[in-house]
């Protein structure tokens, strides 16, 4: 299990998307020039009287970062651990969805811009682990037909 590739880029992709959920993905910056970071656990935009967390991007890293680790661990079954990478891969899709949704509502309701920042970048690093995860299943399922097809 280890000893795998895949296991390798899961863990990774677990540990990027857990690290995502603490840096700031961006911020917002008021007309006085003052920067509020704004993270996956909390937003807080005085000039707008915001000051929650936004579940839906909290929860959906969370069950990213769980889905990653507990594929690694459906190794005796590859055709599941393919199709779980293929669904962790759609919910780190939905996870930028629901963030320009927030970032266009929030802009919308106050007068602030928004500047990205690194922490966009780690779910985008995650989607390509998972997709090399994907591909190293794929290549040890054929592995092991060819080795039952020689028997």
């Amino acid at each position: 299990m280890i000893q795998r590739i895949q296991t390798v880029y899961l863990l990774l992709v677990a540990a990027l998307l857990t690290i995502t959920i603490f840096i700031p993905v961006g911020s917002f910056i008021d007309t006085n020039g003052l920067t509020y970071p704004f993270t996956p656990l909390n937003i807080t935009l005085p000039s707008a009287g915001l000051n929650y967390t936004p579940w839906g991007q909290l929860a959906i890293l969370i069950l990213a970062a769980m889905i990653a680790f507990a594929t690694i661990f459906l190794f005796k079954n590859r055709k599941l651990q393919m199709r779980m990478c293929v669904f962790n891969s759609l919910i780190i899709a939905g996870y930028y969805l629901v963030y320009l949704m927030f970032i266009l509502m929030t802009k919308g309701s106050s007068n602030v811009s928004f500047q990205f920042s690194f922490g966009l970048c780690l779910p985008v690093i995650s989607l390509i682990l998972t997709y090399l995860a994907f591909r190293s299943i794929r290549k040890d399922d054929a592995m092991v037909k060819a080795a039952d097809r020689i028997r």
